[in-house]
């Protein structure tokens, strides 16, 4: 039991304690970032504009539209997969290095196997996550969910609604939460270090537990601000989604220190 409990300290980074004002303090870092360089920043929340209307477009003509909400949820767990050029772009202005759009796109290269890897893991949960919501539909509206017309007075004014989005909501939160401790400074971790998945999984776990005040705080955060671009027509998501990237590799560097301290 020592052996294996020493082998798990190993693989675990060092890990600071925060205080609570810090994901503000992420939050201006990562609107400072975004202001170096707003074309880069902009044009990769802009990308993922048009891939979020796409998405919806394709859900309303093949009449998927009760698919939205859960996949609005799921973007959450994806973000951290999505984020990863914008890690690049705070990481390379740390740095002093320049900044291209090309270096955003290519960020994942340096160190694709762990980065593809976790990017698998989280594919899996993302489609755990719908496989939920199907049941969760079949529970509640039989084998046929309500059309896109009356998605909106069924979930909202109907006797099963209510239920139903009590029991998603509870379901997609504990889903949600775990996903977030998996990832909220693995991501970072693997494209700033030469380590191993398990590593980076057992640091952010080890990082979101000894600061989970803090990180309650930052979780709510980065979901307002996500919920925010989404709800302005995705539009918003052109800022919204740089500014807690950026932010999310401040919360890494204040989490975990770099190698040379």
């Amino acid at each position: 039991m020592t052996e294996i409990a020493g082998a798990s300290q190993s693989l675990l980074l060092p890990v600071r304690r925060v205080g609570v004002e810090e994901p503000w303090v992420w939050l201006t870092a990562g609107w400072r970032d975004l202001s170096r360089v707003p074309m880069v920043s902009l044009t990769y929340g802009a990308a993922f504009v048009v891939v979020s209307f796409l998405l919806t477009l394709g859900l309303w003509i093949f009449d998927l539209f009760y698919l939205l909400l859960p996949l609005a949820a799921g973007f959450m767990l994806v973000g951290p997969v999505v984020a990863v050029g914008l890690y690049e772009v705070s990481r390379r202005l740390e740095q002093g290095q320049t900044v291209t759009l090309a270096d955003t796109l290519s960020a994942w290269r340096t160190h694709r196997g762990p980065i593809a890897t976790m990017g698998l893991l989280i594919m899996f949960f993302l489609l755990a996550w719908i496989w939920l919501a199907f049941l969760i539909f079949a529970l509640f509206f039989g084998p046929a969910p309500p059309s896109w017309e009356h998605l909106v007075t069924t979930l909202l004014f109907s006797t099963d609604g209510i239920p139903f989005l009590i029991v998603g909501i509870a379901v997609g939160g504990v889903l949600a939460v775990f996903v977030f401790a998996m990832t909220a400074v693995a991501i970072p971790a693997l494209l700033d270090r030469d380590i191993g998945v398990l590593s980076a999984i057992l640091t952010s776990f080890a990082a979101v537990l000894r600061n989970w005040r803090v990180m309650i705080g930052w979780g709510a955060l980065i979901v307002v601000f996500t919920a925010a671009g989404i709800v302005t027509f995705y539009l918003g998501l052109a800022i919204t989604l740089p500014l807690v990237g950026h932010a999310s590799w401040h919360a890494y560097r204040g989490l975990v220190p770099p190698e040379s301290q």
